[in-house]
């Protein structure tokens, strides 16, 4: 797409996961934090994202993690905004709110400031929901990726987001089975 403001790599990957879900059936809903929209901007880049994009959901600041996405104000209080609880609950809220059959969360420390020792400038965490899912099988990740600027953050941020709506690969697709290692003779 030549008229985009965005990176092409950013591009590619909204494209791939329009085209996925768009196959797979599924509606997609995105929270997002740090990102501020990046990846909600990404996936209407490409022609065709309303019949996959269902939401996107901007909870910058605490107070709209709990109006918008019904994050608790304990689980903020007990692990602080960029937490695999704080993600988890950002993606149950989003699909809550929408009609979304996946959503996935970004919470994180963009820089250049924000960061601490425990949590440094470039610690994004990440969480995905599925509607009908069991809500003990939490699927989260946290990634450090070091002080790369605000845009670098983001941009990569964005992009393990849009790797996490991709949906799992049709069963007759999975990748072969190793063949078991015959002992030397």
């Amino acid at each position: 797409m030549t008229d985009s403001v965005l990176p092409a790599e950013l591009i590619a990957a909204a494209t791939r996961v329009v085209e996925a879900n768009r196959a797979a059936g599924r509606r997609i809903a995105v929270a997002e934090s740090c990102t501020g929209g990046l990846v909600a901007a990404a996936l209407t880049e490409i022609p065709g994202s309303s019949d996959v994009l269902e939401a996107s959901l901007v909870t910058y600041s605490n107070d709209a993690k709990l109006g918008l996405l019904n994050v608790s104000n304990d689980v903020i209080e007990t692990f602080g905004a960029v937490s695999i609880a704080v993600a988890w609950s950002m993606a149950q809220g989003a699909l809550e709110a929408t009609g979304a059959d996946v959503a996935v969360a970004i919470t994180g420390i963009a820089g250049p400031g924000g960061g601490s020792e425990k949590k440094p400038v470039g610690t994004v965490v990440f969480a995905r929901a599925e509607r009908g899912g069991d809500p003990s099988d939490v699927v989260a990740d946290k990634h450090q990726f070091g002080d790369l600027g605000r845009g670098g953050v983001r941009l990569q941020a964005a992009l393990c987001a849009l790797d996490l709506l991709m949906p799992p690969p049709p069963a007759d697709e999975s990748p072969p089975e190793e063949p078991e290692a015959q002992p030397a003779p």
